[in-house]
């Protein structure tokens, strides 16, 4: 009934008797102890939040270091990349540092599905008052753009996190 099985990585066979059941638990106990979790850097999910912190981080200095015609379009346009590139920093910290494990009070999919709701629309409205307040000045229609690419990173992480977390939880709840 728990799927966490398909997650946890061991160095062990599952085979043999119960004595050396034991001693994967304990094995797999040590490799919790590692560091981080280099499997999650070379993930499809850890490289696309690589590509989402980058395209924010260029979208937000194109539009800092561009001249401005309208401060209150661009300041929310700096804020809402700033507090994405944060909010999506801080779960790939949890991702690779393993948090979730000692954190489990917190619904961590649950959590990362919210903020990946909320701030891709936070994300697609300043990207478009971006782009219509940047009067071809090459710096705010870049910073747009930007914007505009990490919506649609963030919306394939919206689709992913879904999947994993709602689909999979509504097909083992069957099994």
């Amino acid at each position: 009934m728990s799927h966490g099985a398909r997650v946890i990585r061991t160095g062990v066979s599952s085979g043999g008797p119960a004595a050396p059941q034991a001693a994967a638990t304990s094995s797999s106990v040590g490799s919790d102890a590692e560091l981080t979790d280099g499997a999650y850097f070379r993930s499809c999910a850890g490289m696309l939040k690589v590509a989402q912190m980058i395209s924010l981080l260029v979208a937000f200095i194109s539009v800092n270091n561009s001249s401005w015609t309208d401060y209150s379009a661009y300041s929310y346009f700096q804020i809402v990349t700033m507090c994405d590139l944060v909010m999506i920093l801080f779960f790939y910290i949890i991702h690779i540092f393993r948090i979730y494990r000692i954190l489990t009070c917190v619904s961590w999919p649950l959590a990362e599905f919210l903020h990946y709701l909320i701030g891709t629309i936070l994300l697609l409205i300043a990207s478009i008052v971006a782009a219509s307040k940047s009067y071809n000045q090459t710096g705010l229609v870049a910073g747009a753009t930007f914007g505009f690419l990490a919506t649609i990173l963030c919306v394939l992480s919206i689709w992913s996190s879904y999947k994993v977390s709602c689909i999979t939880q509504s097909t083992s709840k069957y099994h």
